[in-house]
């Protein structure tokens, strides 16, 4: 069965291009390849945007973290602050790649963007990737003036598997007593560990045909559990979906195409989030498959980027 007939005709361009089995053996050209769809989708970015790097302490017993600074022309006053976590199902990717994408979104929101280079499965399962971006934002909030940031407008978020570290970020924060953050910003987030295999408890037979699949769900999972049984207790920080109780955490954007391997977790999450007082808000976009916003021009793709810009907006207090 395909679900070929259920995509928008605009995201039809992005499909021409089979996806990528991931395996041990293809891992390495997978992680080349990813780099070269977003270094042609996202193109060059602006040279007004100042791009510094920080090497941070990173957690106890671990390699220092490196974070990647964008900051906007202008004064640097106390702007908010975008604590971005790159996608790339735990196992693809840097924060590199996004410079692009950080610097528009530095100069479009008048913000900083922080990105995290943290570290990837499986060379570094749970809860190495996790504990890098906790010392990233533990940093970020204790160097907040300096970086010209104010402490109190940091929102976390990130894409893909960057959505479910920022979640997984968010509930390590309050587990820790902080730092605060202002709003989780979740793009269709990888949440849930039992997703495509015979666990999962939202199987959808119209859901992950496209872009990120069964398989390599279940190998980026796989990668990042290492050693820890899936069936048996994972921990929320590593699975967000397992968390008892979602009570406490920043308000929350979730937005997620209708074709996503991800969607019925990320409105699970969403609906979970909303019974336990947190404000949220959820958009699932019809015809859309896990990426889709990299057609740009594709007026799904422009409503989420609206939708996106808005939810930003209110997190940074405009």
């Amino acid at each position: 069965m395909t679900t070929r007939h259920l995509v928008d005709p605009a995201l039809e361009s992005f499909l021409e291009a089979p996806p990528l089995a991931i395996t041990q053996e293809t891992l390495p050209m997978a992680r080349e390849m990813l780099k070269g769809i977003y270094a042609a989708v996202l193109g060059e970015g602006d040279p007004e945007v100042i791009v510094s790097e920080c090497i941070v302490p990173g957690p106890a017993g671990a390699p220092d973290v490196r974070l990647y600074v964008y900051t906007p022309p202008g004064p640097k006053t106390a702007r908010p602050a975008l604590f971005h976590l790159h996608g790339g199902g735990f196992i693809l990717g840097d924060a590199a790649m996004m410079t692009p994408l950080s610097q528009g979104r530095a100069k479009a929101f008048d913000c900083v963007v922080v990105s995290v280079d943290y570290r990837l499965a499986p060379e570094t399962p749970y809860p190495g990737p996790v504990e890098d971006c906790y010392a990233g934002l533990k940093w970020v909030a204790e160097h907040a003036a300096e970086l010209g940031i104010d402490p109190a407008r940091i929102v976390v978020g990130g894409e893909s598997a960057g959505g479910g570290l920022a979640a997984a970020l968010c509930l390590l924060a309050r587990e820790r007593g902080g730092p605060a953050v202002a709003m989780q910003f979740l793009i269709y987030p990888m949440l849930d560990h039992r997703t495509a295999t015979p666990a999962d408890v939202h199987a959808n037979p119209n859901a992950g045909e496209f872009a990120w699949t069964h398989g390599a769900n279940r190998f980026g999972w796989s990668a990042m559990l290492g050693g820890i049984d899936p069936a048996g207790e994972v921990p929320a920080t590593c699975s967000p979906a397992r968390a008892a109780s979602l009570a406490d955490l920043p308000p929350t954007f979730i937005g997620v195409g209708a074709l996503d391997l991800f969607v019925d977790e990320d409105i699970d999450y969403a609906a979970r989030l909303g019974r336990d007082g947190v404000p949220i808000e959820l958009h699932v976009y019809p015809g859309a498959f896990h990426a889709f916003d990299v057609v740009a021009g594709a007026p799904v793709a422009i409503q989420f980027q609206e939708d996106c810009a808005r939810a930003l907006n209110k997190a940074f207090g405009r």
